[in-house]
C-alpha cells in the first residue's frame, strides 16, 4: 500500500502529481487559510510523511499524536516552525529547501532596497493622493542607491546573493557573520565587521539572517542608533530578529531613514499595523520567495524530500536525518 501523507496545503501542480504518483495523499484544500491545530492534528494521525509550510507548528504533542511519522518535509529553507530535537529523539527526518529561493530572496532584497531609498511606494501614494504638484528641487528626494555603501547581515546563501549584485552598483561591500568567510571576500570584495563596525559604517543595511535564539530581537534602539541618519533598513530573514515597535520609533525618529520590511514579528499583519502607517517603511508580505518557479520548485523540492525518505533513500536537504 502506498503510505499515507498529508499535506498541509494544495502544491503546484509538478509536486502534487509527484506525490500522488507515491503515496495516498490527504490535502488541507484551503488557500486562504492554514491547516487549524485540531486539522494538522487529526491530518499527522496514521500519517508517514508531513509537508509543511511555515504557518504549521511540529511539536512535541503533534509527534506524540502520529506514531507512524517518518518524515517532516518543510517548504521553506527556515525551520523554526519544527522541534528538530523532539523529532530527533523520535526518529523523525525533517528536510527544507535550501538553495531554490536564493536568488529570488536576494532580489526582493534589492527591490526593498531601491524603493525605500527612491521613496517609491511613498510617490505612488502621493500621486493617488493627488498630492503631485508643481516640480521643485527637493521635490521626493531619496538617497543614492549607486556608490553607497552596503552591509549584509548573515553572510550564507542568501547574503551572498544579495552582495554579489551590488557590482553593478559601485558600492562599497561590508558584511557580518558568526565567522569570517575568505571566500565570501575573494569573490564580492567586501570586508569582514563587526555588527556594531558595520551598523556605524554602511548606508544600507540588509538583514538575511536565520532565526535562533540568538538571533532573535538582535536589531532594537541601541542598535537603529548607531546607524548613520542616511541609512536604510532591509529585513528579508525572519520578523522576530527585529524588535518591531523599537524599529518604529526609530523610524518615526528618523534613523533609520528608510526601512523595506518583508517579514513581521507576527504574520500575517493587519491594515491598522503602525509600520504601514509611516511614510519611510515599504513593507510587502512575506514575498521574498515568490515567484512561480521558484515557488513550483520550492513545492517539488519538499515532495522530493517526503518521497526520498518513505522509499527508504535519503532526503536530499535534511535538516536532521535519521541514522
Amino acid at each position: 500500500m502506498a503510505p499515507k501523507i498529508f499535506l498541509t496545503r494544495r502544491l503546484p501542480e509538478p509536486a502534487m502529481r509527484l506525490l500522488s504518483a507515491h503515496c495516498e495523499v490527504d490535502l488541507w484544500d484551503d488557500a486562504e487559510r492554514p491547516a487549524p491545530r485540531e486539522a494538522l492534528l487529526r491530518g499527522a494521525a496514521g500519517a508517514a510523511g508531513l509537508l509543511t509550510l511555515l504557518t504549521d507548528r511540529v511539536d512535541a504533542e503533534l509527534l506524540d499524536a502520529a506514531p507512524d511519522l517518518k518524515v517532516v518535509a518543510n517548504m521553506a529553507v527556515g525551520y523554526d516552525n519544527i522541534d528538530v530535537p523532539a523529532c530527533s529523539a523520535r526518529g523523525v527526518v525533517v528536510t527544507n529547501t535550501p538553495g531554490v529561493l536564493t536568488e529570488t530572496t536576494a532580489d526582493l532584497a534589492w527591490a526593498l532596497m531601491l524603493a525605500a531609498a527612491r521613496r517609491i511606494v511613498e510617490g505612488q501614494k502621493l500621486i493617488e493622493a493627488g498630492g503631485w504638484g508643481p516640480w521643485h528641487p527637493m521635490q521626493m528626494v531619496g538617497v543614492d542607491v549607486y556608490g553607497a555603501s552596503l552591509g549584509v547581515v548573515g553572510a550564507g546563501r542568501i547574503g551572498a546573493a544579495v552582495l554579489r549584485r551590488a557590482s553593478g552598483f559601485g558600492m562599497e561591500l561590508r558584511y557580518h557573520n558568526r565567522n569570517a568567510s575568505p571566500e565570501l571576500e575573494a569573490a564580492t570584495g567586501a570586508l569582514y565587521r563587526s555588527l556594531d563596525e558595520l551598523l556605524v559604517e554602511c548606508q544600507f543595511v540588509v538583514v538575511t539572517l536565520p532565526l535562533t535564539p540568538e538571533t532573535r530581537g538582535l536589531f532594537g534602539a541601541r542598535e537603529f542608533g548607531l546607524m548613520r541618519d542616511d541609512a536604510v533598513f532591509v529585513n528579508v530573514a525572519r520578523g522576530p530578529i527585529v524588535r518591531e515597535a523599537e524599529l518604529v520609533e526609530s523610524l518615526r525618529a528618523g534613523r533609520p531613514r528608510a526601512a523595506g520590511i518583508d517579514v513581521f514579528e507576527r504574520e500575517p499583519i493587519g491594515p491598522d499595523h503602525p509600520l504601514l502607517a509611516l511614510p519611510n517603511c515599504v513593507a510587502v508580505p512575506h514575498i521574498g520567495s515568490a515567484s512561480v518557479a521558484t515557488r513550483t520548485r520550492m513545492a517539488t523540492l519538499a515532495a522530493e524530500n517526503l518521497v526520498a525518505v518513505l522509499a527508504g533513500r535519503p532526503p536530499l536537504t535534511p535538516v536532521h536525518a535519521v541514522g
